[in-house]
């Protein structure tokens, strides 16, 4: 299946476990998600429908691989980041803070 440069996609927020979302086509929806992961995955709960571009940037996912992810198996599971990388980020943009190194 090809896909264009531009994809409309619908993502999905896990009602089981925070900041955890699921990424599909609009076209194809939750159908190529794997049973399994959706009992995983908790109830979806549709958080936003968006125009994927290749140049659009994604808060914590890059998004040749959400496309590609797409392109290839018709869905993208973002998990939520570890915590030590959430402080990490919150950090390098604290103006206030020390800088080690």
């Amino acid at each position: 299946m090809t896909m264009p440069d531009k994809v409309l996609c619908k993502v999905y927020r896990s009602a089981r476990r925070s900041e955890m979302y699921l990424y599909v086509t609009r076209e194809q929806d939750l159908a190529p998600v794997p049973d399994d992961l959706l009992q995983r995955f908790g109830t979806p709960e549709l958080a936003l429908t968006l125009t994927l571009t290749p140049d659009r940037k994604l808060a914590r996912a890059s998004t040749d691989e959400v496309l590609a992810a797409l392109r290839e198996r018709g869905w993208f599971l973002q998990l939520p980041p570890l915590p030590d990388a959430e402080i990490a980020v919150i950090a390098g943009r604290n103006e206030k803070l020390p800088r080690s190194g």
